[in-house]
């Protein structure tokens, strides 16, 4: 057998002159981009154009709300709005008075909740944008349906409450 040649340890080779074993990019051997801009400006800018961004957006999608929905599904919206406030407030005041009759505070909360449910069922059933899912039920029929679900959940509230 011939005499082996002494090999330098890993080591004492410089790292440009290694061959790689294998072919594993890391992310420090990538070469790092530098920004074309200052940091300090790109900070501050964007954060007042998303402000005016979104000011615009939300003008935008009130504008067209006022424009384009019917006046049936706006009372609707108003109505589940004052449910909002309601139920709110019932909370509100559990939360400060404290909730001595706890059933009428839960009877209450729930046909608040209840029957913003049952509003959002009628204002999907009869807005004119969704005419293609609901065309088999008319206008009339979803507000029977309403009728009959509010005389339902507030006779059980009623009764909740002994």
């Amino acid at each position: 057998m011939p005499p082996k040649k002494a090999q330098p340890s890993p080591s004492a080779i410089p790292a440009s002159a290694a061959k790689p074993t294998h072919a594993i990019s890391t992310a420090s051997s990538q070469p790092t981009k530098t920004p074309n801009k200052p940091v300090a400006a790109t900070t501050a800018t964007p954060s007042i154009r998303n402000a005016q961004d979104i000011q615009q957006i939300g003008t935008a999608v009130w504008n067209n709300y006022v424009e384009k929905t019917a006046q049936r599904t706006k009372l609707l919206d108003a109505f589940m709005a004052f449910l909002i406030v309601v139920a709110g407030l019932q909370f509100l005041y559990c939360l400060l008075a404290g909730n001595y009759p706890f059933n009428a505070f839960l009877s209450g909360f729930s046909a608040t909740i209840g029957q913003f449910v049952l509003t959002a069922s009628l204002r999907m059933q009869t807005n004119p944008e969704n005419q293609a899912e609901f065309e088999t039920i008319s206008h009339e029929r979803a507000f029977a349906d309403f009728v009959f679900g509010s005389m339902i959940l507030h006779f059980f509230c009623v009764n909740f409450i002994n």
